[in-house]
């Protein structure tokens, strides 16, 4: 059984196990004297949490108003946290997503934030962890245990739906406290949230077939590049990474203009490139990318709405998604990505993280790397 199928086909279920506690953690603890206050955030993590951050900067920045930038917690810890502006109690806000509340990095960014003077959040599963020891607030995510064979670990696609949903409501939650939105409005945008779990369950079922016919032909290639803008720039990094972690092979996530001006010039021409696009601010570029990328002859894969017109009839293969607003699109956009990523393995027979073996280890989340165990700092230096 592929476990990792099993999972992505969790997700409409997943969204309707955890919007309803996830939006009322937030609405409880994120209180009115915190949401007025704040000027600015920012938004850490690493791997797939950075790419959750990266993926919902433009709906914070749409909704609340406020500046949002999304850095990796080595960025924002090591590089940044000390020259925060100093603007006040409660004016600067840092939320560290950590599912597992294990990193060490994310729990080091978020003392960092702490030492600079910035109320910090923890977006974890985990309370007790270190992530959230370091956190002022505690969001936690109720990521409902998924079903696996003992000592199974398989590439992560609920915790990171799960960190888009409550990323998504935060926002939301602080653009109503700021009378960005008024009540119906954001009462709507919940309700838009939570009814993608009948997109998901739309999109997994028109994609999976298109999925599994795509790894068959291209599973041989051995290097994959993914290519968005915008929040679908993430949607890139996120699918990229679930190759890698998937299959082992060498894969890419990389902005649509970044392409035109560096991977149009890899001497592989087969390549298969997956343009991911909300049909939006990104269409115009990205139809010249799909031109231009046939044209040297990549395979190419499009994933972008029905009505994005102009790009779709480039593709060697379409996966439809439904059309919504662009700042919320990486809750469906990923989909398919993570559905090829599954069945490339499949094909190849490829065990999920290479099976820890040839140096790699799961201890302190991944041996020599050691994720969980690494050294922190204790003060700003």
């Amino acid at each position: 059984m592929n476990y990792m199928i099993e999972q992505i086909h969790s997700l409409p279920e997943l969204m309707n196990q955890i919007f309803q506690p996830l939006d009322d953690t937030i609405r409880t603890k994120l209180d009115h004297e915190l949401c007025l206050s704040v000027k600015r955030l920012y938004v850490v993590g690493c791997g797939d949490s950075h790419h959750a951050s990266l993926a919902t900067e433009l709906s914070f920045e749409s909704l609340t108003r406020l500046p949002d930038d999304p850095m990796t917690s080595m960025l924002f810890g090591r590089y940044a946290a000390g020259f925060i502006p100093q603007t006040g109690p409660k004016t600067n806000l840092v939320i560290g997503i950590s599912v597992s509340g294990a990193v060490s990095r994310t729990a080091e960014a978020l003392r960092m934030g702490k030492q600079a003077g910035a109320t910090v959040v923890a977006l974890t599963a985990t309370p007790d962890s270190a992530v959230g020891k370091e956190a002022a607030i505690i969001l936690d995510v109720p990521v409902p245990e998924f079903p696996s064979p003992e000592g199974t670990i398989i590439p992560g696609v609920r915790s990171y739906f799960t960190s888009q949903v409550g990323l998504f409501l935060t926002a939301i939650r602080i653009a109503e406290i700021r009378g960005q939105l008024n009540n119906s409005q954001a009462a709507e945008l919940r309700a838009e949230i939570h009814g993608f779990a009948d997109l998901a369950s739309k999109t997994i079922e028109e994609c999976d077939p298109i999925a599994k016919k795509a790894a068959q032909e291209w599973a041989s290639e051995g290097e994959f590049v993914f290519a968005g803008s915008g929040p679908n720039y993430a949607t890139a990094l996120f699918t990229a990474a679930k190759v890698l972690e998937a299959s082992g092979d060498s894969a890419l996530g990389q902005d649509v203009e970044e392409w035109a001006h560096l991977q149009y010039f890899a001497k592989n021409k087969t390549t298969p490139t997956f343009i991911i696009s909300a049909g939006d601010r990104d269409l115009s570029r990205s139809v010249e990318m799909a031109v231009a990328a046939k044209q040297l002859g990549r395979g190419l894969a499009v994933i972008a709405p029905k009505s994005a017109a102009g790009i779709t009839e480039h593709a060697d293969y379409h996966f439809p998604v439904p059309e919504v607003k662009e700042m919320f699109s990486p809750l469906i956009t990923a989909i398919p990505g993570e559905l090829f990523s599954a069945y490339v393995a499949e094909e190849k027979g490829e065990p999920f993280f290479r099976d820890f073996k040839g140096g790699r280890s799961i201890e302190g989340g991944g041996g020599i790397s050691r994720i969980r165990t690494s050294e922190t700092w204790e003060n700003w230096k």
